[in-house]
């Protein structure tokens, strides 16, 4: 993954996490989880601290951009999703992530690389872009939100941030490989950024033939 030269990306940690050829047959969704998810409903409002959620918005904050009601990171929806007992269960990869997401409060984007392809870019969301993140149809207005773009004809567009991500790239059964992007933000409430990688590369790689993950930010 690349970094735009913007600013506003300056001291922006990402893990990433491959996994290629991924097995479908033997994944359920959900239940492998219920213990974590309800060791996480007991912890309630205190399984993320109030700095962390302070440096993830933070992270998100820019320009037009508030990280708040329906712009909230997507990790602070699964905190309250979890709390009211509906924690959503789609598939195993996406479960996977939205439970390390849940305990580490950092958002994170699951995301069909053979869809995307390998060239990814992270940048700010420019005014007038948006796209698809339901099967209802609904669009995202990304306006100065933090988005990982994948290359087409027509340049980068963005395809994943960590609010919402796009139905262009999102995980169905049949999906080979896939990359997950975990945000997190600089300094110290980045610190477990490598300890999430290292934790979601585990849940990817007992379901795929491979798994591996690295962590990057962005030099200035």
């Amino acid at each position: 993954m690349a970094f735009d030269e913007d600013s506003s990306l300056e001291g922006l940690r990402i893990g990433l996490v491959e996994a290629q050829g991924i097995n479908w047959s033997a994944t359920t969704a959900g239940g492998s989880f219920a213990t974590i998810i309800g060791e996480a409903k007991n912890l309630g409002e205190a399984l993320i601290q109030p700095p962390r959620k302070t440096a993830v918005r933070s992270m998100l904050r820019y320009g037009a951009y508030k990280p708040a009601g329906r712009g909230k990171p997507s990790s602070e929806y699964l905190l309250q999703a979890a709390l009211e007992g509906e924690f959503p269960s789609v598939n195993f990869f996406v479960d996977a992530a939205n439970i390390v997401s849940l305990g580490s409060g950092y958002p994170i984007s699951i995301i069909d690389s053979g869809k995307s392809g390998a060239e990814l870019l992270l940048r700010r969301g420019r005014e007038g872009e948006s796209y698809v993140f339901n099967a209802g149809g609904q669009s995202i207005d990304l306006t100065d939100l933090l988005c990982v773009c994948r290359k087409t004809t027509e340049g980068f567009i963005p395809t994943a941030n960590p609010v919402r991500d796009s139905m262009a790239t999102k995980i169905f059964p049949g999906a080979a490989d896939i990359v997950a992007v975990i945000y997190a933000p600089k300094g110290e409430e980045g610190r477990d950024l490598e300890s999430a990688c290292a934790q979601l590369s585990g849940y990817l790689a007992s379901m795929a033939q491979t798994s591996e993950w690295t962590s990057i930010g962005a030099e200035r």
